[in-house]
């Protein structure tokens, strides 16, 4: 069993996509995560991500990348 998600908002199964920064890209198309919640691993097979990067995650998959259009 697993702990409740803080705030009652997982960036593993929420129903909205979180922003969340790329701290460090590892193997198998997987990143971690700054949440703002603390550090989480996401698939990022579905995006082109780079550390540093803001990524929407939902279900645990980055599904978009934010840009800054300015």
């Amino acid at each position: 069993m697993t702990a409740p998600c803080p705030d009652g908002v997982c960036v593993t199964c929420a129903d909205q996509a979180l922003p969340a920064r790329v701290t460090k890209l590892l193997p198998r198309q997987l990143a971690l995560v700054e949440t703002g919640s603390g550090l989480r691993r996401v698939s990022v097979a579905l995006v082109t991500a780079e550390v540093g990067d803001t990524v929407l995650v939902h279900a645990g998959e980055a599904i978009a990348v934010v840009t800054d259009d300015g």
